[in-house]
């Protein structure tokens, strides 16, 4: 049952949304852009295969499939504030492990883990950078962050995000002596990813001519592909969790809005008799809201 349940964010958008019947003012609660808030509950709607909302420029007005769900929706949420209220209350402590992948790990979690140890100084956490199998099935990680097909058989498993795939430059190479101005700019310089693929689904998207004699080099690993971003070596194909700090900072820039969906999803997986421990629990919650807020 927990594999077919659809993401968190978009169901806080589409709430928040039908609360306010406007994108706006869910957006200003949710503290992300109304763009934000729309691409949610769009994600959430094609999950469900429903529309949930009559789009006009007026106030947006629920379909009947919105008015069958939104009650639920607000009953599991009040559910959720009651339960972390309760959490809250006493002290939450105890050895708890995470695997996740180094991209993940590095570029985003290592930016934000700060806050969940503020927030539960009783709690010592262990973290594993790792995308490997055998940390799923391991007796001693309590938590996977997984990017994956969602294919772990005897395991919960909660989807995060689908992330996006768009190239990101330093701002010296972005505005230097061959400044990127149009997505056939780019073959003046070396582009970094993971898989190859990835980029030529991009530059097909972006409708660059010959997009085969581009000079494309996998490198391994998403982060070590942004990290030479960073330094200016090239132009690296990003997704929207691992750069999105970057972006906010300025140390990156993202050149053209042309996207491509990443070739998986992340993933929450974690064994069954573990998934509604109180440390389990308590990190996944906080791991969703901290994506939710800095989406």
């Amino acid at each position: 049952m927990r594999s077919r349940l659809p993401p968190l964010n978009p169901l806080r958008a589409f709430e928040a949304t039908a609360r306010h019947a406007t994108v706006a003012k869910a957006a200003e609660e949710l503290n992300v852009t109304a763009s934000a808030v729309s691409h949610q509950v769009r994600v959430l709607e094609q999950s469900l295969g429903v529309e949930l909302f009559v789009r006009s420029r007026a106030r947006l007005k629920l379909t009947p499939a919105g008015e069958a769900l939104l009650p639920s929706v607000r009953g599991a949420f009040e559910m959720i504030a009651t339960a972390v209220a309760k959490v809250g209350e006493t002290v939450v402590a105890g050895d708890l492990v995470v695997s996740a992948p180094l991209s993940f790990t590095s570029r985003w979690l290592a930016r934000h883990i700060g806050d969940f140890l503020h927030r539960y100084p009783a709690i010592k956490l262990k973290l594993i950078p790792s995308n490997d199998d055998k940390e799923i099935y391991s007796p001693d990680v309590d938590v996977c962050i997984r990017y994956g097909e969602a294919h772990w058989k005897d395991r919960a498993v909660t989807l995060i995000e689908h992330p996006s795939l768009y190239p990101v430059v330093s701002p010296a190479l972005m505005n230097g002596p061959k400044a990127i101005r149009s997505p056939d700019d780019l073959r003046h310089y070396a582009l970094f990813c993971e898989h190859a693929g990835s980029w030529m689904r991009w530059l097909m998207e972006a409708r660059v001519e010959h997009p085969e004699r581009m000079r494309i080099l996998e490198i391994g690993n998403a982060h070590i592909a942004v990290e030479a971003a960073l330094h200016g070596q090239g132009v690296a194909l990003g997704d929207s969790i691992s750069v999105r700090d970057d972006l906010v900072e300025g140390t990156l820039v993202r050149p053209f809005k042309a996207t491509v969906p990443s070739r998986h999803p992340y993933h929450i997986v974690r064994p069954p008799e573990r998934a509604d421990s109180p440390l389990a629990s308590v990190f996944v919650f906080w791991l969703e809201q901290q994506l939710s807020e800095s989406a």
